[in-house]
């Protein structure tokens, strides 16, 4: 099928749609991207988009540089979305600077297909008390990205100013990664970045539940048993929960069900 307006995310768990669980797709995640997609296509009909999302969770800068740049600059896209460089952040060691200039290579690549490039900075975890340590790194990585978008003629897409993730209703059980209305916000606010006029409907929030002291604790040692502890685990073995994985979408395809 010829597509006259292709859409290709990159990325890594983020972009893929980790937190957004649909056991009928692939990955079992939907995910912001299949939704501003979906969306997209519903807007403009008569535009026949195509859509591939390269994203897959785990990866780090040089992983999505080499693996899905030049697969996305093959498809010939006219819009592509990317987020990357936060799983760098949280190694232990970093070279930020480094970072960028290979970012920005990459970057140079997708602009040159002539696509619209929308890119993400990195959300502010002040309220995660276990990202809030990269808080700093963040703030770097965001100031220096800054620069690379404007010098690239990309877009920014401000994820450190989008406050409303401040709420962790907008998170989903692992705490790492955006819950359905999470993502479902994201995607809003990736058509808004575009001009769109359409939304998707947001249902209400279900109110925030009140906890003890007592049942809080059990809460954090659950959470950080079934969730830190394996993270923890795979930077230490050097795994990701990516590596067995492949894209969700690596070809072209209607975003449409």
């Amino acid at each position: 099928m010829e597509f006259k307006a292709r859409y290709v995310a990159l990325g890594d768990s983020f972009t893929e749609g980790l937190g957004d669980t649909d056991p009928s797709l692939p990955n079992q995640v939907r995910g912001w991207a299949d939704r501003t997609a979906e969306q997209l296509a519903l807007a403009h009909p008569g535009q026949s988009w195509g859509y591939a999302n390269l994203a897959i969770r785990g990866k780090k800068m040089q992983q999505i540089i080499s693996e899905q740049i030049d697969a996305a600059v093959a498809l010939q896209p006219t819009l592509v979305t990317i987020y990357a460089g936060i799983n760098d952040l949280l190694r232990p060691k970093v070279d930020i600077d480094a970072l960028m200039g290979s970012y920005s290579e990459g970057l140079a690549k997708l602009a040159g297909t002539g696509a619209r490039l929308l890119v993400f900075t990195g959300f502010d975890a002040s309220t995660s008390k276990v990202f809030a340590s990269i808080r700093g790194r963040t703030a770097i990585y965001n100031e220096l990205l800054r620069e690379v978008v404007e010098g690239n003629g990309a877009e920014l897409v401000d994820y450190w100013r989008f406050r409303e993730y401040n709420d962790w209703r907008l998170w989903g059980i692992d705490r790492m990664h955006m819950s359905t209305p999470g993502h479902i916000n994201m995607a809003n606010r990736v058509l808004a970045q575009l001009g769109e006029s359409a939304r998707i409907p947001l249902a209400e929030l279900a109110p925030l539940a009140i906890r003890t002291s007592s049942e809080t604790f059990r809460d954090n040692a659950a959470w950080t048993r079934e969730y830190v502890g394996p993270w923890v685990g795979r930077r230490l073995r050097g795994v990701s929960s990516g590596d067995n994985l492949q894209a969700r979408w690596p070809e072209l395809r209607s975003p449409l069900p």
